[in-house]
């Protein structure tokens, strides 16, 4: 390339899941195994809403305006300490938008905006992280009348609905409640049926990878990221991080 042209590089954050899942379907306890780790940075989007377990995050946000999230971004890249952000979540955060600076506006206008902060925060700041980022948003069912089927979507308003929030990540997993029977031909070192689940018959789950039960739903991930056998894992963030790291290789090694 000639010296008189200035190289465009463009920047990707490798290391960025969605988890997806209806109301108590074990989305924060995911985070349970790393509660103690001063690395993560927590923004709670939830009106200050308690997790169901203590911790020691290095810092914990309580999000009153939407648009706080960006100064976060900002300032964890001056803090090589900090190497995990996590938005709990999403689907809150766009409420809290709409909420403050769509209502009452003039429609077209308000809904361009709640358009552009999304864009805007995945563009600018999440893909141009250096920081692990684990984005927690609900889900819900709806008719899809192409398809004639029910889809499980994160929902979300305006334009952005045609495509779907979910197709700003290559991965997406979800979390279920599963049977602990149905969980016998899943066996990998990371799923752990305990007794407690075997009494209880059921277990909180990572679904990885699609099956033939939920083809309408929108989990995806990387090509080979995740074996057949690993389409249900524990619900913990911590072997995902990990996972990823493996997949693509810590940038910090």
């Amino acid at each position: 390339m000639s010296d008189n042209h200035e190289e465009v590089v463009f920047t990707q954050n490798d290391n960025l899941v969605l988890v997806s899942g209806p109301t108590t379907s074990g989305k924060s306890m995911s985070l349970y195994s790393v509660r103690n780790d001063p690395g993560i940075w927590y923004a709670n989007c939830e009106a200050g809403k308690k997790l169901p377990f203590k911790h020691k995050f290095g810092q914990e946000f309580v999000i009153t305006d939407p648009m706080d999230i960006y100064a976060i971004f900002d300032e964890a890249e001056n803090r090589p300490e900090i190497h995990t952000i996590v938005i709990d979540t999403l689907t809150y955060l766009m409420d809290m938008f709409e909420s403050q600076y769509v209502i009452g506006q003039d429609g077209y206008e308000g809904w361009k905006h709640y358009q552009q902060y999304f864009k805007n925060l995945m563009q600018q700041y999440i893909s141009k992280s250096t920081k692990n980022v684990i984005i927690l948003a609900h889900t819900a069912t709806r008719y899809d009348e192409k398809e004639m089927a029910n889809e499980v979507i994160v929902p979300i308003k305006g334009a952005l609905k045609n495509n779907g929030i979910e197709s700003y990540f290559s991965m997406v997993i979800s979390t279920k409640r599963v049977p602990t029977k149905s969980l016998k031909n899943f066996e990998n070192s990371m799923l752990n049926i305990t007794e407690d689940n075997e009494e209880d018959g059921f277990k909180h789950v990572f679904q990885t990878r699609l099956t033939k039960d939920t083809i309408n739903e929108r989990i995806r991930g990387p090509m080979a990221m995740w074996s057949r056998s690993e389409t249900y894992i524990d619900n913990d963030i911590g072997h995902v991080i990990k996972r990823l790291q493996e997949y693509y290789g810590d940038n910090d090694e």
